[in-house]
């Protein structure tokens, strides 16, 4: 089987720092995850030989499809998987949750899943040892509700946490940095996150990425895969009270609302 490589594609990032990612085999073709812009991808395609096999697409947003038209038109004939929505006007293939996705070249089969909250219809893609994230898992962090509910991102969060600590997160933002700054305020004392904090200090001061990073080390670190921590826990009742904390929905919900308040205070 032609080994796989992960590729983090750089794009808009005066904006809003997303990543395009491409996985790509030793025999040349490469799968394009969520093209917000084609440029860059054109260029890290043609710089790395590659010839592109299909995009997958995990929600409707601008800085996600923006490229597609693009790319379909340089590359006619291209797959574009999707899921369900109408705002998403270049699918060729439209996916719901528990459906399987099958790549020859590069080979990999992916599993869809359902993952409501960020947006009403996101899904994220899991297979070859790789979790196509999109915006509702971060390293660190999860995506903002934008049409979802506290309930709906916090069971997509637990599905996500379940698949096998060796899946290797690739999300859709780099923004590891800040949502450690954030995660320390309400998990001072974990020393795995500190550590996570350390090294992603070190490789955005070489610009590098901070991604992918392991499913297990999220589970140690990120706030919001952690509602269940005692660190948490104790968090939450010192600014809820204790009747609120014993609900790991409103623990989320609270957790949530305090990241919009401090990203919107650095702002």
């Amino acid at each position: 089987m032609n080994a796989r490589r992960l590729i983090p594609v750089p794009a808009l990032t005066g904006m809003t720092d997303n990543y395009i990612w491409l996985l790509a085999d030793s025999g040349g073709r490469a799968l394009i995850v969520d093209p917000g812009d084609a440029a860059p991808v054109v260029d890290t395609l043609q710089g790395e030989r590659l010839t592109p096999a299909a995009i997958l697409l995990t929600h409707h947003h601008p800085d996600h499809v923006g490229g597609v038209g693009a790319l379909i038109e340089r590359y006619p004939g291209m797959e574009v998987i999707a899921p369900h929505d109408a705002r998403i006007v270049a699918a060729s293939r439209h996916v719901l949750d528990g459906e399987q996705v099958y790549f020859a070249t590069p080979q990999a089969d992916f599993e869809v899943i359902a993952v409501p909250g960020h947006t009403a219809s996101h899904i994220a893609y899991f297979g070859a040892g790789v979790l196509f994230a999109g915006d509702t898992l971060f390293s660190v962090g999860c995506g903002r509700l934008f049409e979802g509910t506290p309930a709906q991102m916090l069971a997509s969060l637990d599905r996500l946490a379940a698949l096998p600590g060796d899946t290797l997160l690739c999300c859709g933002h780099e923004y590891t940095v800040a949502n450690c700054a954030f995660a320390l305020g309400v998990d001072a004392d974990n020393v795995d996150l500190q550590q996570r904090s350390a090294q992603a200090k070190a490789l955005r001061a070489r610009s590098e990425a901070t991604l992918p990073v392991s499913l297990a080390q999220e589970r140690a670190t990120n706030p919001f895969l952690r509602v269940d921590a005692p660190a948490l826990r104790e968090a939450c009742g010192a600014a809820l009270g204790a009747e609120p904390a014993r609900d790991r929905v409103a623990r989320f919900a609270w957790l949530r609302q305090l990241k919009d308040e401090y990203r919107a205070a650095q702002q």
